[in-house]
This record gives structure tokens, C-alpha cells and sequence, in this order.
């Protein structure tokens, strides 16, 4: 029995992966872009920066306007408020991220198209809330939107303790996940950066080669975030999950059927 909320049209998957690659080159151009010879600089592509919220204000229609009914748009608004009342709850402090737990239980019970968009309004509503607003909430949204969408097409046929495991083993793998790529989004604008302990500066270098770069970044994110904050993240989502996700499954299931998703 299926319950997605959001049914994905042909178009609706067509316009999610353009999208979707258009975001992961915003994310990895720090790495991808090749300076011509000579140039003593290399600009960051700030006319996809300015596309990308619209990419994801595409999206976000196309889904909503094709694949969501009355019911889908209120349960959305619901996940979303409860959402950001969580984000502003945590703050993100050492991790602990309340946002993403709900997002992934969401996007499980609803589907991907669903668990996309929450993943967008719920990082933009907290955003407000929390005056968080900035140029790294695009990538945010989108990082998040991918997390809710990544749950939604996790296999159908897991139940019961082997589902709550799979969505315990998801939410730690994007927990660090999104710390890399939100540390890949900000990396090229911070300078300076040494790591008490490493030799060497660990800052983006425009037109040095791949290989270097990446060796750089990885360091940096290893050093910076991975054993703190995307930690922190980890363990918060896992107790999420293990404590109120078998709760949270059922309810949003019964809210399901009561709605005739099916």
C-alpha cells in the first residue's frame, strides 16, 4: 500500500534532476571550475548563486502544483511549522539539530516529491524564525530538500526494526553529508584558515589542481566539523529516530490513510 503524498509526474523528475545537478555544481565548484591560463583570479560563478534559489523556487512549484492535493499542502504546512518551532529549538548547538529527524520520518511515510519540499520550507521557515536568513540558506535548503528525498526513496518493503535501523544508519549518513557539503559551500570564502596541528594553510587555492584542493578541504572539514558538530548531528538524529520514530511512523501513516493518499 502506498502512501506518497506527492506523486512524481515524468516532468516533475525531469525538472528534480536538472536541478539537482545544477545544485551539486554550486556545491562543487570550488573544485570543478578551471581557471583560464594566465588568470591571476577566479571569481565564484555568482550568477548560478543568484539562480539557485530560483532553481529551487522551480522545483518547489512544479511539485506542489503537479503532484500535491489539499490535503498534501496542509499536511505540509503542519511538518513545516512543527519543523522550524524544532530547528529553533536546537540551534544547532555541538549538532544538536532537531530539524532533520522529522524530515526524514516525513519523507519516508510521504514519498520523495513530499520529502523534498518539506526539506525546503522547513529550512526557510526556521530560517525566519531564527533570522538566519543569508546567502548560505539556498544551499541549505536544497542540501536539506535532498535529505528528505533521499528518505522517500529508501525500499518500501523495510518494516519494523529493520526499517527504524535503515532510517537510524540514513540520518547518520546525512548527517555528515550535509556538514561536508555546507562546509564545501562556505570553504572558498574563508581565508586564513590553520588548523592547530597541521602544517600548512588549509584555504582554497583558485586554480591549483583538484587533487590539491580536495587533499585541502578534506582536511579542513575533517579538523573543523566531522568529529564535532556533523557528530553531534549524528547522534541526535539516531536518538530521534530510535526514540520517537516508531511513534512518529504510525501517526503519520494513520494521518495518511485518513487523508486517501492511497
Amino acid at each position: 500500500m502506498s502512501q506518497v503524498a506527492s506523486r512524481l509526474r515524468p516532468r516533475s523528475i525531469a525538472v528534480l534532476a536538472v536541478a539537482s545537478l545544477a545544485g551539486l555544481l554550486m556545491f562543487m565548484w570550488p573544485l570543478v571550475l578551471v581557471p583560464e591560463a594566465g588568470a591571476t583570479r577566479v571569481d565564484p560563478p555568482f550568477f548560478f548563486m543568484l539562480l539557485l534559489p530560483l532553481v529551487v523556487g522551480v522545483v518547489v512549484v512544479e511539485l506542489t502544483e503537479g503532484g500535491m492535493d489539499s490535503k498534501a499542502l496542509a499536511m505540509l504546512g503542519v511538518l513545516t511549522a512543527i519543523n522550524a518551532a524544532l530547528r529553533a529549538l536546537g540551534a544547532g548547538t555541538a549538532g544538536i539539530e532537531m530539524v532533520f529527524f522529522l524530515l526524514i520520518l516525513s519523507g519516508r511515510v510521504f514519498g520523495a516529491g513530499f520529502g523534498f519540499v518539506l526539506g525546503c520550507t522547513s529550512l526557510f521557515a526556521s530560517s525566519l524564525l531564527t533570522s538566519g536568513v543569508g546567502p548560505w540558506l539556498p544551499f541549505q535548503m536544497l542540501a536539506s530538500a535532498w535529505i528528505g528525498m533521499g528518505a522517500g526513496l529508501l525500499p518500501r518493503r523495510l518494516t519494523g526494526r529493520a526499517e527504524i535501523v535503515a532510517l537510524v544508519v540514513y540520518g547518520v549518513v546525512c548527517s555528515y553529508l550535509y556538514g561536508f557539503l555546507m562546509n564545501l559551500s562556505s570553504w572558498p570564502f574563508t581565508l586564513g584558515i590553520e588548523v592547530p596541528g597541521h602544517e600548512g594553510g588549509l584555504s582554497f587555492v583558485p586554480g591549483a589542481d583538484l587533487l590539491d584542493n580536495l587533499h585541502r578541504f578534506t582536511i579542513y572539514t575533517l579538523l573543523t566539523s566531522t568529529a564535532g558538530w556533523d557528530t553531534g548531528r549524528a547522534i541526535t538524529n539516531s536518538i530521534a529516530i530510535v526514540a520517537l520514530g516508531p511513534a512518529i511512523l504510525a501517526t503519520l501513516r494513520r494521518a495518511a490513510r485518513r487523508a486517501r493518499y492511497v
